[in-house]
C-alpha cells in the first residue's frame, strides 16, 4: 500500500498514476469497497485505502451538454458509474456533446490535460 506521506496527498498520488498513464482508483483495505475522488481515508469509516487499477468500464448515470460561444465546441459533462461502483463526473468523447444517452456502456482512457492529465471516456463498441 502506498501511503500519502510516501508519495504526498491523494490527489497528487492520482495524478501521478494518470501522468504514468494508469487510472488507479482506491478501495478500502478491509472492505474492498471502490471510492472515487482520492482521499486519505475512507470516508465514514475511516478505513486505510489502497490503489488499485479498475477495469475503466462504466455506464452513463447522467449528462449534460454545457453550450460554448462559437468558435468553441459544446461539451458534455457526465456521471459515470464505475463498475466497480464509485460514481465520477467526466467527459464522453466521440458523440455529440448534447447526445450522450443515459445508459451508454463506456471505457476509460487518459488524455494529456492543461493541469496535467485527466480522464474520460469514449462509447463501448459493444455496448447495447
Amino acid at each position: 500500500m502506498t501511503t500519502t506521506t510516501e508519495t504526498g496527498g491523494p490527489d497528487l498520488q492520482y495524478q501521478a498514476h494518470l501522468a504514468a498513464g494508469r487510472f488507479m482508483i482506491q478501495r478500502g483495505v478491509k472492505t474492498g469497497n471502490a471510492v472515487f475522488f482520492p482521499r486519505a481515508v475512507a470516508p465514514g469509516t475511516g478505513e486505510d485505502l489502497e490503489w488499485f487499477e479498475p477495469s475503466g468500464r462504466g455506464t452513463v448515470y447522467a449528462s449534460t451538454c454545457v453550450r460554448k460561444r462559437p468558435p468553441e465546441a459544446d461539451m458534455n459533462i457526465s456521471l459515470i458509474d464505475l463498475e466497480e461502483g464509485p460514481r465520477m463526473m467526466a467527459r464522453v468523447e466521440g458523440l455529440p456533446a448534447d447526445a450522450v444517452p443515459i445508459g451508454l456502456e463506456v471505457q476509460a482512457r487518459i488524455i494529456p490535460h492543461e493541469d496535467g492529465h485527466i480522464v474520460v471516456f469514449d462509447a463501448r463498441e459493444n455496448a447495447r
